[in-house]
Order: structure tokens, then sequence, then C-alpha cells
């Protein structure tokens, strides 16, 4: 159960919101609704998610594993549920998106680069962060600097959500039903 309603005031913003949520992905989405509580770190949160759809550097196969491992990492029951429905929408092989939880016992499923990038998404969210110089530099070599900076920056912006929506009490909205993928989380 959340821990803040998520009845927030019907600001223009949160009315905004919620249409574009609908539109997008079938449902209002609960952080949404969390954060709506507080309309600068709303809009704050629009712009940041808005713009970040925009990067390109990375892979976005390479860029859902990594924010999926992230989530999976912390254990954020809402991300993994979100992150089925995603996967499936950016045409990811069920078999992959439900391993991702257990990367480590299920290599066979993931080439290579995705196990390297899932290994940095756990090495970063690691309370302290453990990422090694030998990781960074093989990430780099492999995917250029442009795209390390992204999937730094998508491991750290998972953090943010994964974190904040346990802090709120969010669990499961119901996406990976969708799908017919279990949660995972």
């Amino acid at each position: 159960m959340s821990r803040i309603s998520l009845e927030p005031p019907r600001t223009l913003l949160m009315r905004v919101g919620e249409w574009y949520s609908r539109r997008t992905y079938g449902k209002v989405l609960e952080p949404g609704q969390a954060l709506g509580h507080n309309t600068k770190v709303l809009s704050t949160y629009f712009r940041l998610e808005q713009r970040a759809a925009k990067w390109t550097a990375l892979d976005p196969a390479l860029k859902h594993l990594a924010v999926m491992a992230t989530a999976a990492r912390i254990n954020c029951s809402w991300c993994m549920d979100f992150g089925h429905w995603e996967g499936g929408r950016l045409g990811l092989a069920p078999e992959k998106v439900e391993a991702v939880p257990r990367w480590r016992d299920s290599k066979e499923v993931f080439a290579p680069l995705e196990l390297l990038v899932m290994e940095y998404a756990e090495a970063m969210t690691e309370t302290e962060p453990a990422v090694t110089d030998e990781l960074a530099a093989e990430l780099i070599a492999r995917l250029g600097e442009p795209a390390f900076v992204e999937l730094t920056a998508m491991v750290a912006l998972e953090n943010w959500r994964s974190r904040v929506n346990i802090a709120f009490g969010l669990t499961s909205q119901g996406f990976s039903e969708a799908c017919a993928l279990p949660s995972g989380g």
C-alpha cells in the first residue's frame, strides 16, 4: 500500500500528466500521482524523463537491460512490473526480460555486452558504488564514451526512480499482466 496519497491536487500539470500517461501507457502512473503533491518536483521529473527519452547514444535494448538490472538490484517491484511491459514494447525477447533479475545465473540468455552492461548497472547501484576501473574501461572500449555516459546517467536515473518508488511504498501496477510475464519483483 502506498505511503502517500495517490490523489494529489488537481493542478493543470497533474491533469496534463494524467492525460499523457493514459495516452502513452493506458493508465495513470502512480509515481506521477505521488510526485504530484509537489508541483516543482513533478515538473522537474517530467522534463528529465522527456529529455532522457531523447538520448540515443546507447542502444535501447542495452539501456533497458541496465534499467531493469538496476531496478532488480534495488528490488523495486513497481519498476520491474513496468520494465516487463516496456521490454515488450521495445521488442525484447520475453526470456531476456524475465531473466534480468537472475542474469548471473542465466548467462546463456544474454550476449557478452549485455552481461557487461548489467554488471555495471549493479556495481553502480551498490551502496557504496562498486564500479571498477577495469569494468568502466571495458565498457568505454566497447560502447564509446558517449554511450558510456548515457549508460551511467540511465543507471543513476533508475536508482532515483526505484528508490523514490520504494520510499513511497509503490508496488506493481499491473503492467506485466498486460504482456503475460510475471512481475519478477
